[in-house]
């Protein structure tokens, strides 16, 4: 039988619109056989570590599956570098078990506490969606569990149409049970990364076109409070994997080795005052003086890849009322969309601890999957009154110039918005009542988008 239901507040990352949910946390896949089956409730959406921003894994008033007790790891071949796990492992487990035996996630978001069914729901996207694409790129098959009770292998040769719905599609079209996932080789666990000041946008955007090309990974953190000829001041961040010929020192000795410590912790709700545009302002000035040009630097994976998960609990910097992130992309050829929403964000004072930029590469076959060839700007906002008619006006805009927001990070958008943004909604919609009829599946994202029927 299925386990015994525990009601549950829940929101996404980043704290807004918490919604009471009956929360399931089945052990063995009989029971989400079961739960997926018998309806317990109105409806069900499947949940990992809860890092999505919005309201993806969230389904007020109704049933939500904790997917993280099913994470074991089925299997590993050495010469092909595929893992075959279940949904509930995170990328966390698999750089603990598999970088010491030289592979690493080849695509990875800003946080390791995804889980590997998040990261195939949400087709995750890391610092290097210009050379290698999104995390689906890397994923050879899975397994699904779809309302019927029925078990569906998805590949690119088998089942194509619903693996490509069910990229990206922020877990609508059933449970995912397993993956089949090529890993990446590599000599050491450090990134050799260059450093380069940008006193603008338009030097940022210059050198990221001139430089992209040589580096696996590139972002640039940027201080949107930054205005005038200074606008979209930034630091860029460009990096490879280091070869282990390059090490010296202990790292030499011992190059999947890194250096621990106890993580830090924000245990507690921070005051609404703490984050505020005189407290981000100084943090960037700091930030950018304190981090130069300068190339060949050696530093760890978790220093490049995961900063802030060094911090546990560092969403409640932004206080009871959270924040949200909001994710804008927009053609290679609409840089004035990225110079106005910059413009907008600086004039409201509406300061973001967080802003970064990078470019995509080319869009996948996913129905819903964000990436589209272009820039990429991501941010953190406060969530302050008026923040939902400020997030609107953004959206205006990037509809303006052919953008569209990351259903991941969403938290306010409007039905038409994402239909306008997302032409291929109709197609998903088709294939998602195919596999689910009853409308067993949903969550407080699919109903506040119009994402299913």
């Amino acid at each position: 039988m299925a386990e015994a239901i525990m009601q549950q507040t829940l929101s996404g990352w980043g704290g807004m619109n918490s919604e009471v949910c009956d929360m399931f946390r089945p052990e063995k896949r009989r029971a989400l056989s079961e739960l997926i089956q018998c309806k317990h409730s109105d409806s069900l959406i499947a949940r990992g570590l809860g890092r999505s921003y919005g309201d993806t894994a969230v389904n007020g008033g109704s049933a939500v599956v904790d997917t993280t007790r099913l994470d074991r790891m089925l299997g590993f071949d050495p010469d092909e570098g595929l893992l075959e796990c279940e949904a509930g492992v995170s990328l966390a487990d698999i750089i603990d078990v598999f970088l010491p035996r030289g592979y690493f996630v080849p695509v990875t978001p800003g946080t390791k506490f995804v889980t590997v069914g998040g990261a195939i729901a949400n087709d995750v996207h890391g610092k290097n969606h210009h050379v290698d694409g999104t995390f689906c790129e890397f994923v050879e098959s899975f397994t699904l569990l779809i309302p019927s009770g029925e078990v569906l292998t998805c590949s690119r040769d088998e089942n194509e149409d619903v693996f490509w719905a069910t990229a990206g599609g922020v877990g609508l079209t059933g449970i995912i049970l397993t993956a089949r996932i090529r890993l990446m080789a590599v000599e050491s666990a450090y990134i050799t990364a260059d450093y380069t000041q940008c006193t603008h946008l338009d030097s940022a955007l210059e050198a990221m076109a001139a430089t992209d090309e040589n580096y696996q990974y590139s972002v640039a953190w940027v201080d949107c409070l930054a205005k005038g000829k200074n606008l979209g001041r930034s630091v860029l961040m460009q990096g490879n994997h280091t070869p282990a010929a390059e090490l010296s020192g202990t790292h030499a000795a011992a190059p999947f080795a890194v250096k621990g410590g106890l993580p830090k912790m924000v245990p507690f709700n921070c005051p609404s005052f703490v984050l505020n545009p005189l407290s981000i302002q100084a943090f960037n000035t700091v930030f950018y003086a304190a981090h130069g040009t300068c190339t060949g630097k050696i530093v760890d994976y978790d220093q490049y890849f995961y900063p802030l998960d060094a911090v546990n609990h560092w969403n409640r910097l932004y206080g009871k009322s959270g924040f949200a992130q909001f994710q804008a992309t927009l053609p290679f050829e609409s840089k004035a969309g990225l110079v106005t929403i910059l413009e907008r964000l600086a004039k409201s004072r509406r300061a973001s601890f967080l802003a970064v930029l990078k470019t995509f590469g080319e869009q996948n076959p996913g129905l819903l999957s964000h990436p589209m060839k272009g820039y990429t700007l991501t941010l953190d906002v406060p969530n302050r009154p008026g923040l939902t008619l400020f997030l609107h006006e953004l959206d205006k805009i990037l509809l303006d110039h052919g953008g569209r927001l990351y259903l991941a990070k969403d938290a306010v958008a409007t039905p038409e918005t994402i239909a306008a943004m997302y032409p291929r909604l109709d197609e998903f919609r088709a294939i998602q009542k195919r596999l689910d009829p009853k409308g067993v599946l949903s969550s407080s994202m699919a109903r506040r988008l119009g994402l299913v029927g």
